[in-house]
C-alpha cells in the first residue's frame, strides 16, 4: 500500500498559496427516469458553470468502486486519508464534534432518536426527525443513567442525534451497530468483535435497556439506536503531513469532528451558509486551507425529495461568488459520496469533481454536472488522491525524484 503521506512530507514546498475545499454533502445523484438529468444536472447553477468552464472535471470514488461509504470514510478520503487504512467509528467523530475530550479509556457512541412500536419494531428511525429542544431534553434525562464500574456521559448533538461515551478500563471499541438500517424490524442487539468489545457490548446493553425505560412515555422518541461504537485511534495531523494551516468551517458536529480528527482548527461557522461564508472573509488571512462544508444536499437526497435537493444544490452554488471574490489559489468543488434522491440512501456512485487554478488543464467543459464529469480531464480517480490534486495546483510540491 503506497504511503501518501511519506510522500507529502518529502514533497512539502512552502507557499502563500490558498486552497478552498468545497463540500457539498451527499453531492452526487441519479436522474428518475432513465435518460433524464440528475438533481446537480437539473439544478441552476450559474457559478458552478462558469467555474467548470475554466476549470477541471472529473469523478472521485470515495473507498472502492460500487462501495456507498459512510460520511467519516467520505470525508477522510477527500482530506487525504485512506478511508481502509483509517477507520474511523462515527461515535468518535461526533464525541469530537461537540469538544467532547476523548480519554484512552473512553469508548463513544453516535445515538439516534427512533420511534418503537408496541411490537418493538422500528417505525421511524430518526424519531420524526424531532427538534434539538425536544431531543437536548432527553438526553438529560439519559444522562442520569447508572451502570456499575462505568461513567456514563450523554451529551445532545442536532436535531435526534446524541453522543454517549462509556469510560471504564478494559473496555474494547469493535462493537456492531445496533440500527439495522432500516423500519419494520426490531433494533440489532450489540456484538462485540473480540472479549474487551464484547465487554462493551454488555455495557451497552445494559444502558438501552434503561434507556427503554426512561423514554417509554416520550414517543416519537421512546428509544434510540447506537451506531458507530469506537475509540480514538491514532492519525497523522493534516498539517504535519501536507504542510498547511487548516481550518474547518461546518455548522454540524460530526463534520467538526471530521476535521478537529486531523488537526484542523475548528472556526466558529454559525448556522446558516451566509454565516460560513462570514466565517471565510474574516479568517481568510489566518490559514492556507480551508474546508467548507455544506449538509442539506444529503439529507434532502436521504429524504427521497429529489426537488428539495434541486433546491439545496442552487444554494450550494449561491455561495461561489463570495469564494471565488476572495481570489484562492486552488477552489474544489466535490462531495463526500453520493445520495440520490431516488435510492434514499448514500449510494457507491462516483462523486462530481470540479477543480479550478491558473494552472489547471482546461478541459473544454460548459457546465457542472454528473455527465460532464464523466468525461473530464480529471477522470475518475481515489477521493484520497484529491489533495494531491490540490497541493500540486497549489505550488505546493516539490519534484519527486532527480
Amino acid at each position: 500500500m503506497t504511503d501518501i503521506h511519506k510522500l507529502t512530507r518529502k514533497l512539502q514546498r512552502q507557499s502563500d498559496s490558498k486552497i478552498i475545499m468545497y463540500v457539498g454533502d451527499g453531492l452526487g445523484g441519479l436522474p428518475l427516469e432513465p435518460g433524464g438529468k440528475t438533481e446537480l444536472e437539473t439544478a441552476k447553477t450559474p457559478n458552478l458553470d462558469a467555474l467548470a468552464q475554466r476549470g477541471s472535471l472529473g469523478q472521485s470514488i470515495p473507498v472502492l468502486p460500487g462501495i456507498a461509504p459512510g460520511s467519516g470514510p467520505g470525508h477522510l478520503g477527500l482530506f487525504g486519508y485512506d478511508p481502509l487504512q483509517y477507520d474511523i467509528g462515527r461515535g468518535v467523530l461526533e464525541a469530537l464534534g461537540i469538544d467532547f475530550d476523548l480519554g484512552p479509556n473512553d469508548v463513544a457512541i453516535r445515538g439516534n432518536f427512533c420511534t418503537i412500536d408496541a411490537e418493538g419494531k422500528i417505525s421511524d428511525r430518526r424519531a420524526g426527525r424531532i427538534g434539538s429542544d425536544i431531543a437536548a431534553k432527553l438526553c438529560e434525562k439519559l444522562d442520569k443513567i447508572e451502570i456499575p464500574g462505568v461513567e456514563v456521559f450523554v451529551h445532545h448533538v442536532k436535531e435526534y442525534r446524541l453522543v454517549i461515551v462509556f469510560r471504564c478500563e478494559g473496555l474494547g471499541g469493535d462493537v456492531d451497530d445496533t440500527d439495522p438500517q432500516r423500519t419494520g424490524v426490531a433494533p440489532l442487539a450489540p456484538k462485540g468483535n473480540d472479549p474487551a468489545s464484547e465487554k462493551t457490548a454488555r455495557v451497552c446493553e445494559e444502558f438501552i435497556r434503561q434507556a427503554g425505560i426512561v423514554l417509554k412515555d416520550d414517543a416519537p422518541a421512546n428509544l434510540l439506536t447506537l451506531r458507530g461504537i469506537a475509540k480514538m485511534p491514532p492519525i497523522p495531523r493534516f498539517e504535519e503531513v501536507y504542510g498547511t494551516r487548516a481550518a474547518a468551517i461546518a455548522v454540524y458536529p460530526m463534520y467538526r469532528g471530521l476535521a478537529r480528527l486531523v488537526g484542523m482548527d475548528i472556526l466558529d461557522a454559525g448556522q446558516t451558509l451566509d454565516d460560513q461564508m462570514k466565517c471565510l472573509e474574516a479568517n481568510w488571512d489566518k490559514y492556507d486551507f480551508f474546508f467548507v462544508h455544506f449538509k442539506y444536499t444529503d439529507s434532502t437526497g436521504e429524504d427521497g425529495n429529489f426537488d428539495a435537493k434541486v433546491k439545496r444544490t442552487e444554494e450550494l452554488d449561491s455561495a461561489i461568488p463570495r469564494m471565488t471574490a476572495l481570489k484562492p489559489d486552488v477552489l474544489i468543488v466535490t462531495g463526500d459520496h453520493s445520495t440520490p434522491a431516488k435510492m434514499k440512501s448514500h449510494s457507491g456512485h462516483a462523486v462530481p469533481t470540479l477543480l479550478v487554478s491558473d494552472i489547471c488543464r482546461f478541459d473544454g467543459s460548459k457546465e457542472f454536472g454528473e455527465s460532464a464529469c464523466r468525461v473530464g480531464e480529471l477522470g475518475q480517480f481515489e477521493a484520497k488522491y484529491l489533495m494531491l490534486h490540490a497541493l500540486a495546483h497549489a505550488g505546493r510540491l516539490e519534484k519527486y525524484g532527480a
